[in-house]
């Protein structure tokens, strides 16, 4: 038997597949976006795992570092020890800040410190790929590859200059910009301490500058083996007055609270494509169907039933939906590694993706068979 719908796609068959790559293209755009979604919930959890705490200490009231401003006094950490449940405690000082990079251009990055001989020395740097880790408690950085440096490079921040110890590949904030690591006392200094601009300024108007730098983000715990972090979590909100939460808590507040808004955004910039491919897909259908309609007379003429011209329109429809589908992915993976900040293509995606597409052009080919079924037989004898 005669397959209609593959004699009308040889036919015009380099239109065909430019159409199928164009629409493959906006598919690929969809793709991407799953990909951007996906790298945000990953760059979210990249810090948690490298820090590896099983409580996070901060501010009442608060929601951490990562969702809203925290200080709290760096001494809890050894107050905290006094909990027979805690193994090891530390303090941390977030910052967010611009570093100039070899190539002069301003780039923000994300300041962890934290105490190179304090008790957690699992917050050391976990992905270097070059150099070590901070052992001075002033003046060495451990950078991110994305800038650019290299070993023994020298970087302004505040008032210091810092050497480059460590290189770094694959450590990322929650918002996708490269993590830094300095000291605790240095991250205090650029974080809780005036510039002498400020303290002379302060002064003259007669104002006390005396900045206290032993406050901190954040302190971090982990439990010794056994221990129920909820529980350990109530004890300590009860007696501090501090807000604490574990791990999986954090988490939550990163993936849902942080990253929230803008997941939901680029939710509906992925539904929006979506729709668009679906609609562009019916509207070449129609304009095919339109083209061949007088063929179409003439085989409802000769006998032809419905059900064959139909199955024609939709194996069209169908073939224009898998072959975008391909081109998509193409496109997606050959650009992915072209964006600022990560993109995670899961197959997972892809085949639900696949599966809208395919009953999105089931739907879209309903435009052109009620066209094909609606053609008069004595259209094809009018000429």
């Amino acid at each position: 038997m005669i397959n209609l719908a593959y004699k009308d796609i040889t036919h015009s068959f380099v239109k065909f597949i430019v159409t199928a790559m164009g629409v493959g293209m906006l598919l690929g755009i969809v793709l991407i976006m799953m990909g951007v979604y996906r790298g945000m919930v990953t760059d979210a959890q990249v810090m948690l795992d490298d820090i590896g705490a099983d409580l996070w200490i901060v501010q009442e009231d608060t929601l951490g570092p990562f969702a809203e401003s925290s200080r709290i006094h760096e001494d809890l950490k050894n107050t905290l020890r006094v909990n027979p449940d805690i193994d090891k405690s530390a303090a941390l000082a977030f910052l967010n800040l611009q570093v100039k990079t070899p190539e002069g251009v301003m780039r923000r990055v994300y300041s962890v410190g934290y105490d190179p001989h304090g008790d957690i020395s699992a917050i050391n740097p976990k992905r270097l790929v070059d150099g070590r880790a901070l052992e001075k408690s002033h003046y060495e950085i451990v950078v991110s590859k994305k800038l650019g440096f290299s070993l023994n490079d020298k970087i302004k921040l505040g008032r210091n200059i810092y050497t480059v110890v460590g290189i770094t590949e694959g450590a990322v904030s929650s918002g996708g910009d490269p993590v830094i690591y300095v000291s605790l006392k240095d991250a205090q200094e650029l974080q809780f301490l005036y510039s002498n601009a400020r303290i002379r300024n302060d002064r003259a108007r007669g104002m006390k500058v005396d900045a206290d730098n032993h406050l901190v983000n954040a302190v971090v715990a982990t439990l010794k083996g056994g221990s129920d972090p909820d529980d350990v979590a109530k004890t300590i909100r009860r007696w501090k007055h501090l807000s604490v939460y574990t791990a999986e808590q954090q988490r939550n507040i990163l993936t849902k609270n942080v990253i929230e808004t803008a997941s939901k955004q680029i939710g509906m910039f992925t539904v929006i494509l979506v729709g668009v491919s679906s609609i562009i897909i019916a509207l070449i259908i129609y304009t095919m169907t339109l083209e061949k309609i007088k063929e179409i007379s003439i085989m409802k003429l000769v006998g032809l039933p419905n059900f064959m011209i139909t199955k024609m329109i939709m194996q069209e429809t169908l073939t224009l939906g898998v072959l975008a589908f391909i081109f998509g992915n193409l496109f997606a993976h050959a650009i992915w590694d072209k964006f600022p900040k990560r993109v995670v293509l899961q197959i997972p995606d892809a085949w639900a993706l696949f599966g809208i597409i395919i009953v999105a052009s089931i739907l879209a080919s309903l435009f052109g068979v009620y066209k094909a079924i609606k053609a008069d037989p004595r259209a094809a004898i009018g000429g």
